[in-house]
C-alpha cells in the first residue's frame, strides 16, 4: 500500500500552524523528520495524523502537536545542550537534534533505546547520545543542561532534574496524576523555580526514583 507522505506532512504542518505553532525552525524540523520512520508498520497510514500512536513495550509516540508545543516552549536557537527524558521511538530526539547543539536522551527500556540509536544512525543525526537508566534522576555526568524536555508524566517536578539546569535554563514537563496532567514550563531562576502552565495533557508515567513506582 502506498502512502502520500509528502502531502500528509504538509497538511500536518498547516494544522500545526493553525493550532499556534509559530516557530519556523520547529516547523522545519518536523518537515524534515519522517515520522513514518518512527511508527510501527501497522500504523504507517496514520504517521501524519495529529494523534499519539502506540509503539512497542506499552509506550507511545507523542501527538505531533504536543511534540511541536513542547519543542517550541524550549525556545531553542541551535547552541543548547538539551537533556531529553524518555527517548521512546526517538522521534522527539530527532526533532531536538535538528534544533540544538547536543541532545542527551535517557530511556529506561533497553529495547526502545537500542532501536532509537539505530534510527539516529540511519538519519545521520550524530549529535544525539542515548543512555539507558532512570530518567527521573536525569544524567548528572553530562550536566548542566540549557534545556530539559521530559516526555513522561511526573507526580511533581523532580528535584534532580531541576538541579541539572543552568541558571535561567528551562524544563518542559507534564506533571500531575496518572490520568491527567498539566504541561509545565519550569525556569531555574536565581531565587528558585518559576513555573507556568501550557494546559492539560496526558502522557505515560515517568517511572523511577523521583517519578512513579513501577506499576
Amino acid at each position: 500500500m502506498e502512502h502520500d507522505f509528502e502531502t500528509k506532512r504538509q497538511q500536518l504542518l498547516e494544522s500545526l500552524r493553525k493550532a499556534g505553532i509559530y516557530d519556523e525552525r520547529v516547523l522545519a524540523a518536523i518537515d524534515s523528520t519522517p515520522r513514518e520512520f518512527f511508527v510501527d508498520e501497522a500504523h504507517y497510514g496514520l504517521a501524519y495524523e495529529d494523534r499519539a500512536l502506540p509503539i512497542v513495550m506499552g509506550q507511545s509516540i507523542s501527538q505531533p502537536l504536543m511534540v511541536a508545543t513542547m519543542t517550541q516552549a524550549l525556545q531553542l536557537r541551535g547552541t543548547e545542550r538539551v537533556l531529553e527524558i524518555g527517548t521512546g521511538s526517538g522521534y522527539q530526539s530527532a526533532i531536538l537534534a535538528r534544533l540544538a547543539a547536543r541532545v542527551y536522551s535517557v530511556e529506561r527500556i533497553q529495547q526502545l533505546a537500542c532501536e532509537a540509536v539505530k534510527r539516529m544512525s540511519k538519519l545521520g543525526l550524530e549529535n544525539v547520545t542515548i543512555y539507558i537508566g532512570d530518567g527521573s534522576m536525569g544524567w548528572p555526568e553530562q550536566a548542566p543542561y540549557d534545556r530539559i524536555l521530559v516526555a513522561a508524566a511526573a507526580p511533581e517536578v523532580p528535584a534532580h532534574l531541576f538541579s541539572q539546569l543552568v541558571q535561567w535554563g528551562a524544563m518542559v514537563i507534564p506533571v500531575g496524576k496518572h490520568d491527567r496532567q498539566e504541561l509545565l514550563v519550569v525556569h531555574r531562576a536565581p531565587w528558585g523555580p518559576e513555573i507556568r502552565s501550557l494546559g492539560g495533557c496526558l502522557f505515560v508515567p515517568l517511572v523511577g526514583e523521583e517519578g512513579w513506582q513501577e506499576l
